[in-house]
């Protein structure tokens, strides 16, 4: 047989370095890895609820853990995620009423979410540390 052009002129298909990053799509990643993540933070949640109906001891050592500055960190960071999920959950229930599809919507949707995100992961941390 002989060769054809048809490989030379296919297009190729496109990839991040053509893509421009735009905050839907940076969402829509960053919406996927939170997804991940709190699978973790949910083995740490899982890890106290055991110890807690364990013994005395084990719920000292998940407190000491989870107590310590980088226990905290982590927290913090699963609060995020958590709240961030979330958030980015409630945009796409929206989006599945047909609501809000407009390019300058969703843009404005997806940049609001980071912002709602980390604002009430401050405002949970705050209260709390108010609390206890």
């Amino acid at each position: 047989m002989s060769k054809t052009s048809l490989q030379s002129n296919r297009p190729l298909s496109p990839h991040l370095q053509i893509y421009k990053l735009i905050p839907t799509m940076v969402m829509s990643i960053v919406h996927r890895i939170t997804g991940g993540a709190l699978y973790f933070g949910t083995l740490l949640v899982a890890w106290w609820l055991i110890a807690t109906a364990t013994s005395e001891a084990q719920f000292n050592l998940v407190s000491w853990v989870l107590g310590s500055w980088i226990g905290l960190l982590v927290l913090l960071g699963y609060t995020w995620a958590l709240i961030h999920h979330m958030i980015g959950g409630i945009r796409h229930l929206i989006w599945d009423t047909g609501r809000g599809l407009e390019k300058h919507t969703t843009t404005r949707m997806a940049v609001a979410s980071i912002f709602i995100s980390v604002a009430l992961t401050i405002l949970i941390w705050i209260v709390a540390f108010v609390i206890l």
